[in-house]
C-alpha cells in the first residue's frame, strides 16, 4: 500500500509539475496549483494515517520532504495574472495578490511548519511528530480561512 501511495503521489507531482512547466498562460499555473494543493493534501492525509497507526515518523519522511518542498513553492504558484480575473476557474480569492504581504507571511509560517515536521520524521519522537503535524495542518488551515474561496 505504501509503495502504491507513493508512486502515486510521484506520477501525480510530474504530472502538475509537467503541467505548470509548458507555460502557456494562467491555465497551466492554476492546474499546477491545484495539483500541488491535492497532493500536500494526500501527504497530510497519509501522515495522519500513519500517526494513528503508531508507525515510526521515519516512515514518513517522504510525505514530510515532499510537504515542506510544497510550502516553500506555495507562493510562486500565485503568479500576478493567476487569480479569479484571469478567466480561469480557481478557488483563490482576490485577496492572495491584493494582500499580498499578508498571503507571504501566511506561506512563510506554512513552509517553517512544514520544514519543522520533516525535521522531526528524521527522528523517532512520535509525540513530536505528531504534534507538529497539528501545527501544519494548522497553517494550512489559516491560510485557506483567509485566501481560499469555496
Amino acid at each position: 500500500m505504501r509503495k502504491i501511495l507513493i508512486a502515486t503521489v510521484v506520477g501525480l507531482l510530474c504530472v502538475g509539475g509537467a503541467a505548470n512547466a509548458r507555460g502557456e498562460g494562467p491555465e497551466d499555473v492554476v492546474n499546477g496549483r491545484k495539483a500541488g494543493m491535492m497532493l500536500s493534501g494526500v501527504a497530510m492525509g497519509a501522515m495522519k494515517a500513519a500517526i494513528d497507526a503508531g508507525q515510526a515518523p521515519s516512515t514518513q519522511r517522504f510525505n514530510s520532504c515532499a510537504l515542506a518542498r510544497w510550502a516553500h513553492a506555495v507562493p510562486g504558484m500565485f503568479p500576478a495574472g493567476s487569480g479569479p480575473d484571469s478567466g480561469v476557474e480557481t478557488h483563490a480569492r482576490p485577496e492572495v495578490w491584493s494582500d499580498r504581504a499578508g498571503f507571504e507571511t501566511r506561506a512563510a509560517a506554512y513552509a517553517a511548519a512544514a520544514d519543522r515536521l520533516a525535521e522531526l520524521a528524521a527522528g523517532d519522537d512520535a509525540a513530536a511528530f505528531s504534534a507538529q503535524w497539528t501545527v501544519v495542518r494548522s497553517s494550512c488551515q489559516s491560510c485557506h480561512d483567509a485566501y481560499k474561496a469555496n
